[in-house]
């Protein structure tokens, strides 16, 4: 008996606009064969962008998986090109979405949303010396952008306010760098 995992089918179920959806075809150490899901993602980029005082600008917007509003950093997919330099996503992501545009980003993390299912890649940075332009909203984003200071973020995160993962694992990741 191998260790070996293995692939040896993918068929694809249905193409979204943001994803792809796919049933592969496993073969598993022991030899039998194993049907799983897997969602695939051209991936994303976000950032935490810090204002002179120190704040942190989030963007509150309508989120139809969870039927809510959420309180999130700035994020968005990564368009064709973007992938091998995802500063360029983040920073067209912070004008777009919070109306400042930075030319100091530094890359603080990447993770993967959700490892059991899906490839989503999400790098992460931080913006600072924000220098104010204007939004720039997709046709079909509504969103509200607030200042906080990272205190009130992380007492919103403890106390479930805060749920999207990325923006927790940035809000974090900030403190322990920065040591704030």
């Amino acid at each position: 008996m191998s260790d070996e995992v293995r692939r040896i089918g993918r068929e694809l179920i249905h193409k979204g606009t943001i994803l792809e959806y796919y049933v592969d075809t496993m073969e598993l150490p022991d030899g039998k064969q194993a049907k799983w899901d897997f969602i695939k993602h051209n991936g994303a980029a976000a950032v935490v962008p810090v204002m002179a005082d120190g704040r942190i600008l989030m963007v509150s917007q309508y989120r139809n998986a969870l039927e809510r509003y959420t309180l999130e950093i700035p994020a968005g997919g990564l368009n064709p090109g973007e992938s091998v330099d995802t500063s360029l996503a983040a920073a067209r992501e912070l004008e777009e979405e919070t109306g400042y545009a930075s030319e100091d980003l530094e890359l603080l993390l990447s993770l993967h949303t959700t490892v059991a299912f899906c490839n989503e890649k999400i790098d992460i940075y931080v913006a600072k010396n924000l220098v104010r332009t204007q939004q720039h909203l997709d046709e079909d984003e509504y969103l509200r952008v607030e200042a906080y200071t990272l205190t009130e973020l992380q007492e919103m995160v403890l106390d479930r306010r805060i749920q999207d993962s990325k923006t927790i694992a940035a809000l974090m990741a900030y403190k322990v760098k920065y040591g704030i």
